[in-house]
């Protein structure tokens, strides 16, 4: 699994017209799904990034994780995050999972989330969406479970 994480002063997903997912401050957790990834690979992420300490504290010190601060996550299915794009011009798809693996796994990540205590929203999942974030930081980090 792949994840582009952002920490935001707020976040929303939005899918034809319709606002399926809104957060305040806490996380942006773009997620995508490799053919490889398996129940272990969600639960790493999940707890991984719950307890990233990327806050600040009291002394301007990234010390504070999300589960600290009682901040949000807005979770997004993204497979492009997969996309290889060393040979040629057109990205290459072939590592990211077929969307049944991957919306099962996609699924457990955000129930592992939920299951520490954290307020999850998410997008649809094999959707258009349009995400809207205001980045706080900004603060932008990727995390792989391999």
């Amino acid at each position: 699994m792949r994840a582009v994480i952002q920490r935001v002063k707020s976040s929303s997903v939005t899918v034809e017209d319709e606002l399926v997912g809104k957060i305040g401050k806490g996380l942006l957790v773009l997620l995508g799904v490799a053919t490889s990834d398996k129940t272990d690979d969600a639960k790493y992420l999940a707890d991984k990034i719950v307890n990233l300490r990327i806050f600040e504290d009291g002394n301007h010190k990234l010390n504070r994780s999300l589960f600290d601060m009682g901040g949000e996550m807005l979770v997004v299915s993204q497979f492009t995050l997969l996309g290889n794009c060393k040979k040629g011009r057109r990205p290459s798809f072939v590592n990211a999972a077929p969307p049944e693996l991957a919306n099962e796994l996609y699924q457990q990540f955000v129930e592992c989330v939920r299951q520490k205590g954290v307020t999850v929203k998410t997008g649809r999942f094999q959707t258009m969406m349009e995400v809207s974030l205001i980045n706080d930081g900004p603060v932008t980090l990727i995390l792989e479970s391999k």
